[in-house]
């Protein structure tokens, strides 16, 4: 009796720490089944939040846990396409926003992978995307501590793959692009995961928490651009057209061209975010003066 009291007691008293944090976008949260790319390349990730799974000889990298509630999905994902959980060795991200980095902590528990990202994004992780530069403390999640710091252009290696970090500020502070390359069908491919250059509900113009953020996001367009890109692969799928993809690569396996190649698809999104931007600061600045 002593024992449940005890028990009943200690669980109440983590309630409201389990309740400060941002619950998944239900709807982004839906499985997917696991697939393979292109060479050591998979995609293990959720219906609206994407994870990659890049497999070397001497363990396995992950780029992205999507939400809290995504890692027993991507733990599921990787199991299936026949890999093992324990294998992953490295833990990287694209941000520090929840639906991406969420289920951070509780990957790094699982795998006790190294956990490395950009220095402008470990304050972001460490205290749980706590007084974020846009949304305050709407989409905390549980925090944790990387293991280790990037650096611009310097690559991760592992088991002879190389992972190169770009530093693509703007979305957050330590947005990180990464490149790689991949052999598919006979071919050497630049592969390209886009960190976002959203800025949604964003105070872009005069924002006091992050006043440089246009002159980030600006040089970010510029990195991105400068980027060799096949095979494009982004944060969220409907960025790259998943979907679309991924039904034509199961309909023929075996066909010319993958269908992920798309640097045409990579611009685009560049350019479409681009222009967005320039909206958004057209639209504040003339706020900011009035309407005038």
């Amino acid at each position: 009796m002593l024992r449940a009291f005890a028990f009943l007691c200690t669980l109440i008293l983590l309630l409201p720490a389990v309740a400060e944090y941002a619950p998944a976008n239900a709807k982004w949260n839906q499985p997917v089944p696991p697939f393979r790319i292109a060479d050591n390349l998979y995609y293990v990730g959720a219906e609206g939040v994407a994870s990659y799974l890049i497999i070397t000889p001497a363990g396995d990298i992950l780029i992205d846990t999507g939400f809290r509630e995504t890692v027993p999905l991507v733990e599921a994902s990787i199991r299936k396409l026949g890999f093992r959980v324990s294998e992953v060795r490295i833990l990287l991200i694209s941000h520090g926003h929840f639906d991406h980095a969420g289920g951070v902590a509780a990957m790094k528990a699982a795998t006790h992978a190294r956990l490395l990202v950009s220095p402008a994004e470990a304050p972001m992780l460490e205290h749980g995307d706590k007084d974020d530069f846009a949304w305050g403390d709407k989409y905390a999640y549980p925090p944790v501590k990387p293991d280790g710091l990037l650096k611009d252009g310097q690559p991760v290696t592992l088991g002879g793959v190389a992972l190169t970090p770009h530093f693509t500020p703007g979305h957050t502070k330590g947005c990180t692009t990464w490149t790689m390359t991949v052999h598919d069908r006979g071919q050497l491919r630049h592969v390209v995961f886009a960190c976002s250059l959203s800025t949604p509900d964003y105070q872009v113009v005069n924002n006091p928490k992050y006043p440089n953020m246009q002159n980030d996001l600006a040089a970010s367009f510029a990195t991105m651009r400068a980027l060799p890109c096949d095979i494009f692969l982004a944060a969220h799928p409907w960025e790259f057209e998943l979907d679309r993809k991924r039904a034509a690569l199961a309909a023929d396996p075996n066909a010319g061209q993958n269908p992920f190649v798309d640097p045409a698809g990579y611009r685009a999104y560049i350019d479409r975010s681009e222009a967005a931007l320039q909206e958004r600061v057209a639209q504040q600045t003339k706020a900011a003066r009035g309407g005038s």
